[in-house]
């Protein structure tokens, strides 16, 4: 399986790319977080390809997909699913909502309630839902995509940073370069190319690739280097809200993932500022008004690679 890994890849971004277009660093930042065994949280204007986006993924990946539209009237029942007495047979009977998917796609987060978005936080932390003191496990591999619209956008709810904390990455796919966007105008919509896209991994090769992210080797000296960052993040004159331990340790599986798209059995120091912005931009909250991603590229550009002692 570790031959085959890099073709594997391969094949799979090539996929996704034909679907995506113009964005293949943000086709592999998503990948990187599958891989990572991550959830993926997917921030931009509607209309961007964000769903688009997800439908890929699942397809290429051959796992289970389901989607739900987050709207201010959604009850967590809708979503993690509920008990239900049944009358033919006089007994109480869970019926599994459609978090029971192994990828779930959660379409507007933001515009729902605090209420109904709470209903993801067992999930995404724990793989189960429990319900009426019941714990059912959900399928394996099990990943979220959620997508918000930005929080000044009407009818937003903003997501708890104990919510942002569990989504291993964050990132926006932005407006596409006038090439592509001449090929959308053309009619080469990436909703029209999904019928055409084929299925590269199943589950049991996702789960084998991700076996090896624990593997891929990271040195003293690399580590040096990541700590620094993470202790930059955390000074009081800087960020209000640093990194925190789930942040540190994403940072890492997120740096070894990368390596392994690019080939690599260990990470080097592009690796980790690859995914820095995307691992802790969403964590962050500076002292000023500072966006997350801003505090988070300066962080980046502030610290060394080779420490001074």
């Amino acid at each position: 399986m570790t031959a085959a890994a890099p073709q594997l890849i391969h094949a799979t971004l090539a996929q996704l790319n034909k679907v995506i277009l113009g964005k293949e660093q943000q086709v592999r930042l998503a990948l990187t977080c599958l891989l990572a065994n991550g959830h993926l949280l997917l921030e931009d204007l509607p209309g961007m390809g964000k769903t688009t986006l997800a439908h890929a993924l699942a397809t290429v990946c051959g796992l289970d997909y389901k989607r739900v539209q987050f709207t201010s009237d959604l009850l967590p029942a809708d979503v993690i699913g509920a008990t239900v007495f049944e009358a033919h047979s006089g007994q109480f009977r869970f019926h599994p909502g459609a978090v029971f998917s192994q990828i779930f796609l959660a379409d507007e987060l933001n515009r729902a309630s605090p209420k109904a978005q709470s209903a993801l936080l067992e999930a995404m932390e724990e793989q189960q839902v429990s319900v009426d003191g019941t714990s059912h496990r959900l399928p394996t591999p099990f990943f979220v995509i959620a997508t918000q619209n930005p929080s000044t956008q009407a009818g937003t709810f903003p997501l708890p940073e104990s919510q942002l904390d569990r989504f291993l990455l964050r990132i926006s796919l932005g407006y596409p370069d006038p090439v592509v966007e001449r090929e959308l105008l053309k009619g080469r919509s990436g909703r029209n190319l999904l019928a055409n896209l084929q299925p590269v991994l199943n589950a049991q090769r996702l789960k084998a690739l991700q076996s090896l992210i624990p593997q891929v080797k990271m040195t003293d000296t690399l580590l040096d280097y990541l700590q620094r960052l993470i202790a930059q993040t955390r000074q009081r004159e800087v960020c209000q809200l640093g990194l925190s331990p789930r942040g540190a340790q994403a940072l890492v599986k997120s740096a070894q993932a990368w390596a392994l798209l690019q080939g690599r059995g260990h990470v080097l120091p592009e690796d980790v500022q690859a995914v820095f912005v995307a691992v802790a931009g969403h964590r962050l909250i500076g002292r000023t008004e500072t966006h997350g991603e801003q505090l988070a590229r300066h962080i980046l550009n502030s610290v060394d690679v080779i420490g001074n002692g």
